[in-house]
């Protein structure tokens, strides 16, 4: 059974239920108001000048534009300085690191091989040592139960800055002899 059939053997419509809803109707009035136009003679309406094709910043957006680019333009210049002037401090710092290598290498080539193969030989020596004397005390602190990691990260430190005195020392000596060039 379809609807139509349905609403066919349903109550019939009255005419005013049946009729389609009346559209709006619009309401004239005969009494215009001018209140909502704009007046020309106010304050409110800008004008342009005669000469606004002739100037160079026309809109304060182009003004604003302009006032931030010169901004950054300042702002790169005084980065560009301060970069300039970082370099030249670097390359001081490195012309006196330099200077200061070129030194202690020539004390070294001055020295005869006599001194210093003996400034060598004194410097495993010392090395040895301290490595014994703290191996030695690390011994007996273990042995009595106070060995902690506080004392062996201590004593590794002293190894460890021995060291890296060690290497750069070995690493002079070297230079001043010739040994470290490749032949």
């Amino acid at each position: 059974m379809s609807y139509a059939e349905v609403a066919s053997k349903g109550p019939k419509q009255t005419p005013e239920e049946a009729a389609a809803p009346q559209p709006p109707q619009v309401v004239v009035d005969d009494s215009t108001s001018t209140s909502s136009l704009i007046d020309v003679d106010t304050p409110s309406v800008r004008t342009v000048p005669s000469d606004f094709a002739e100037q160079e910043v026309k809109t304060d957006t182009q003004a604003a534009r302009i006032e931030r680019e010169e901004a950054e333009k300042k702002a790169r210049a005084k980065a560009e300085a301060l970069r300039a002037e970082a370099d030249l401090a670097k390359k001081k710092a490195k012309s006196k690191a330099k200077k200061a290598d070129t030194w202690l290498t020539k004390r070294f080539e001055n020295m005869g091989d006599g001194p210093a193969g003996a400034l060598a030989v004194a410097n495993l020596i010392a090395v040895i040592g301290l490595s014994g004397w703290l191996g030695f005390k690390a011994w007996n602190s273990y042995e009595r139960g106070r060995l902690s990691w506080k004392d062996v990260g201590l004593g590794l430190g002293l190894i460890g800055a021995v060291g890296a005195v060690e290497g750069a020392f070995t690493n002079y000596l070297y230079k001043a002899k010739g040994k470290g060039k490749e032949q």
